[in-house]
């Protein structure tokens, strides 16, 4: 069960089902579950896909505001992410969560 901790702008993201990809750096995790951690809140969500490689293969012009909501181009999602791992390099995971229901 990977465990993702996340700022509070990024847990309120991913509770109102804006953001539905969380990417890390290096290799997946092993779970179907996320827990994903923001103090002492979590949510606990189903992992419906993962996807590895570097960034540039797992950001893309249809899914980057799906990891980066407020991104207003791929390239504002792909700095984001840059800034925030301090690397563009390397393998990245995306997990691709299930926030709503599957019959809503």
């Amino acid at each position: 069960m990977p465990l993702l901790p996340v700022k509070k702008e990024v847990f309120n993201w991913i509770k109102a089902g804006y953001k539905t990809i969380d990417v890390r750096k290096g290799n997946p995790a092993h779970g179907d579950i996320a827990v994903i951690q923001c103090g002492n809140s979590h949510l606990r969500l189903p992992i419906i896909k993962i996807e590895t490689g570097y960034l540039t293969d797992v950001i893309h012009a249809d899914n980057f505001r799906l990891v980066v909501p407020t991104a207003a181009t791929l390239r504002d999602a792909l700095d984001y992410l840059e800034r925030l791992y301090c690397t563009k390099g390397g393998i990245f995971t995306a997990y691709y969560l299930q926030t709503k229901p599957e019959n809503e």
